[in-house]
């Protein structure tokens, strides 16, 4: 069994919001761990076959694996299912870079694994009228997502951890809204640091918003707001966020996984850490539901209650605690955009500070980060199945493809975190008979009716998310710079969200 592959705290935390987070490698991974990657911070690999990895074998490798039913389980997703909701005709669009050469049969596999919905596009699969699809649009070219050969660069081109992304985004958003259309968004170069690396992810959803292929859009990316120049050099990037707000449709990104610490752009290969409290756009812009990460400590066969003996064994340091921040989430506040008005009001107890200790101005009532929170640690992690081919045998960083095993993987992050937010919107979409659009007033409004708040999240609040030297920020009751609102509740919560959104 392989052991878990963990990025240096001081890699680029937002290349990808992709990471695998319970286990510590020893030293001598994290000192031989490139800096500078994309999408995949840290996986583990679990077996080759087809099948499903048993729970059994989770637990030998000090994991907790979560597969569809328990998952949707533990956030009460089910009961809508039950009612027919199942995003059955909206669209999920997901952004990555360069995609993924096995995409269409990693879905089959996974679909068929857990008896899931088969999607016309997957491999093998014979179209009937009215069915779900699966669909890769190359907007801008793709290169072919092939493993790059080994060289001494940053590592930020090496597809094959772009095509772990891939298969977290497209999967997961199918297991938790499994009759939805799912559209994955392909970009010709890897998003980096900053304004020049955005533009074809934005462009992307500009792309998207202008001809209305989706009701949803997901980003499992970002970068430090402390690498822009400013609000200026972000207006033109944030355009399609505007554009998208006006056409209803909703745009969620992942918070991040470096906590509070987010890196500069230089050096390149060793960026230096922004040195204070930082969170990263597009999570932080008030036109995105920002979602952040927890460790899901419940039965991974069944979902639905609390299992603080199982693996990890970080879970048994509370027992009966259900959910705890996960120490990787990004979050914070904003020094670009002031505190909307949505977040004026939120649950007693909450622990808004609306400022980043050793920060530039402005930094007082500023934007907090994330909205809301879903499971992110690798230690509970979701079964992702992949198979982007190694250029040699297996191994971790092999020929410069890494990861190289294929098969089934157990990931972390808040890159779990938000395409499975995503499949949530396009139930309540469908609930809702029409695209509840930009959702962050009405998530704020349903929170600060305390009936309604305790019912519809679960409030997270232990855990903290300082991850090196930078101050983090402790779990509350209410809001918090780590869980946001919390997590989901479905069947309570997505009624009481369209009807909010509902109202002028």
């Amino acid at each position: 069994m392989r052991s878990l592959d963990r990025r240096s705290l001081t890699r680029p935390v937002l290349v990808a919001a992709l990471a695998l987070g319970m286990a510590s490698p020893s030293l001598a991974q994290r000192a031989a761990a490139p800096l500078f990657r994309p999408s995949v911070a840290e996986w583990r690999f679990l077996q080759s076959s087809p099948t499903p990895p048993t729970e059994a074998a989770c637990y030998a490798a000090g994991v907790r694996c979560f597969a569809p039913t328990a998952m949707q389980q533990a956030y009460n997703v089910s009961p809508l299912y039950e009612r027919g909701l199942t995003g059955k005709g909206k669209t999920i669009a997901v952004i990555d870079s360069f995609g993924s050469a096995t995409i269409a049969n990693d879905l089959n596999v996974f679909s068929t694994a857990f008896g899931l919905p088969h999607l016309c596009g997957e491999a093998g699969v014979t179209c009937a009228p009215g069915m779900p699809t699966f669909s890769i649009l190359q907007i801008q070219g793709s290169p072919p997502p092939n493993p790059p050969p080994p060289s001494n660069g940053t590592g930020q081109e090496s597809h094959n951890l772009w095509a772990l992304e891939v298969s977290l985004d497209v999967e997961w958003a199918h297991a938790i809204a499994p009759e939805a259309n799912i559209l994955l968004v392909t970009t010709p170069t890897a998003e980096i640091l900053g304004v020049q690396g955005f533009p074809q992810m934005m462009n992307a959803v500009q792309y998207i918003v202008d001809n209305h292929l989706a009701d949803v859009i997901s980003m499992s990316l970002g970068a430090g707001e402390g690498t822009f120049a400013g609000t200026a050099s972000l207006l033109n990037l944030r355009r399609a966020l505007v554009d998208a707000q006006a056409n209803h449709i909703t745009v969620l990104a992942s918070s991040g996984d470096g906590g509070t610490s987010n890196n500069l752009k230089e050096p390149t290969k060793s960026p230096r850490l922004i040195p204070y409290p930082s969170v990263a756009w597009p999570a932080s812009d008030p036109l995105v539901t920002a979602v952040g990460g927890t460790r899901l400590c419940v039965d991974a066969t069944t979902g639905t209650t609390v299992d603080t003996t199982s693996p990890p064994a970080v879970c048994d340091n509370h027992p009966g605690v259900r959910e705890r921040a996960w120490p990787f989430a990004g979050g914070g506040y904003s020094l670009l955009f002031p505190r909307p008005d949505f977040q004026a009001t939120l649950p007693a107890g909450s622990s808004y500070v609306g400022s980043s200790v050793g920060a530039p101005g402005p930094n007082s009532e500023m934007r907090g980060v994330p909205d809301v929170a879903f499971q992110a640690s690798s230690g509970t992690g979701p079964l992702v199945y992949m198979t982007e081919p190694a250029t040699t045998a297996s191994g971790t960083g092999c020929g410069g493809a890494n990861p190289c095993s294929v098969g089934w993987y157990v990931v972390g992050g808040t890159s779990c975190s938000a395409p499975q937010w995503a499949g949530l919107i396009a139930i309540a979409d469908q609930m809702a008979g029409s695209d509840l659009g930009y959702i962050n007033p009405a998530l704020y409004e349903v929170a600060a009716d305390a009936t309604k708040y305790a019912i519809d999240f679960f409030d997270v609040t232990i855990g903290n998310n300082q991850t090196t030297s930078i101050p983090g920020y402790p779990a509350s009751t209410g809001w918090d710079a780590v869980t946001g609102l919390g997590t989901p509740n479905a069947a309570q919560l997505l009624p009481d969200l369209v009807e909010a959104a509902s109202r002028p």
